[in-house]
């Protein structure tokens, strides 16, 4: 059995979308080492591509993080199998809040360095003196009083379109920038109640450690994040304290909490929660756009993008070597989402689908 993947995207999505079964989209994580990641991501590729898993998992020697689909019909047989391996005794598992089936088109797994790509020396600090851990009840009572910081540890286009109630939310681009802004902007509230979340748990083990390394005395975090706090709060038929959209980093790009739509489109500034990726292939830019500017602009993020993506095989050629630094750039979509937020969108350009100088 082939220990990767070689069908074409498009194919593999064309048959994503005739399958007649039902899928299951779940997450889990665990920190354990692992003596031999490569050997292990090899045997578990053998066993969940038997079982017609697709997903993205990522394995490092110190544990496991994966966001995967598996049939509905070899779901059960799915957890029977982890019980094969030590790593999965009683490991939580979450499921998808809104679940199309759809989620991902591959399996994809890979050995990485670490878990979570925070440039952090982990012989810093202990990683395993973590926060409390809050039940989903315990966080949405706390959330309600006044007596705590609320505090995102996301990427700022995750949490552009959903967050909890009066959290700080930085507009940081990637964990470890977001973990020095915090540990700066909260320097003066080291004896404060601090409540952290993530998506689904795995960035706060790292985000309450190094908070506490650096004096913070009572760093508590949401086990199992926001996929589980909104499955829970659903349960016990309470009113979510998460307002908006969670960004989920598969073919859904988000599913909503609460049903409220908090974002703009980064283009017009109407209201949109929609994350898409510039149709033009030099581009690729993750930003919001509604329907209507998706018609206007072909899915692209400007009409620079539309005309390059609309252009001959030469044009993007001799493009691609020109301009492709320029594309991609986070900090156009650092710009877009500002403008939006300012509420100051005439003569922009942002409207007119211009890219922002940098």
């Amino acid at each position: 059995m082939p220990l990767y993947n070689s069908i074409d995207r498009k194919v593999l999505k064309e048959n994503l979308m005739a399958e007649p079964f039902i899928r299951r989209t779940i997450s889990l994580y665990r920190y354990f080492i692992l003596e031999n990641p490569h050997e292990f991501r090899d045997q578990l590729y053998r066993e969940w591509a038997e079982l017609n898993c697709f997903g993205r998992i990522y394995i490092a020697r110190e544990g496991i993080n994966a966001q995967m689909s598996v049939p509905e019909n070899n779901f059960e047989t799915f957890l029977n199998s982890l019980k094969a391996h030590a790593i999965f005794e009683n490991i939580p598992i979450k499921y998808a809040v809104e679940d199309n089936g759809k989620s991902f088109y591959k399996l994809s797994m890979k050995v990485k360095e670490k878990l979570v790509a925070d440039g952090l020396d982990d012989d810093a600090f202990d990683v395993t003196n973590v926060g409390k851990h809050l039940s989903a009840l315990e966080f949405h009572e706390l959330v309600e009083t006044s007596e705590h910081i609320v505090v995102d540890v996301r990427n700022h286009y995750e949490s552009e379109i959903g967050h909890f109630k009066g959290a700080i939310c930085p507009e940081a681009d990637t964990f470890r920038e977001e973990l020095v802004m915090i540990t700066e902007l909260l320097k003066e509230n080291k004896s404060s109640k601090l409540l952290l979340y993530c998506t689904g748990g795995i960035r706060c083990e790292k985000a309450s450690a190094y908070l506490k390394h650096h004096g913070f005395n009572d760093v508590n975090q949401l086990h199992g994040g926001i996929i589980e706090y909104a499955g829970q709060i659903k349960q016990l038929n309470l009113e979510s304290n998460f307002i908006g959209k969670n960004f989920v980093f598969d073919e859904r790009m988000g599913e909503s909490i609460n049903g409220q739509v908090i974002a703009h489109c980064h283009q017009c500034g109407n209201s949109c929660d929609e994350h898409l990726n510039c149709a033009n292939e030099l581009c690729h830019l993750l930003f919001i756009q509604c329907t209507a500017c998706a018609e206007k602009f072909e899915h692209c993020c400007s009409i620079e993008c539309r005309d390059i993506k609309n252009g001959s095989a030469d044009q993007k050629q001799i493009l691609r070597q020109a301009m492709t630094p320029k594309f991609g750039n986070r900090s156009v979509y650092r710009k877009s989402f500002r403008l939006v937020k300012s509420n100051n969108l005439e003569g922009s350009g942002a409207e007119l689908g211009q890219k922002p100088t940098l």
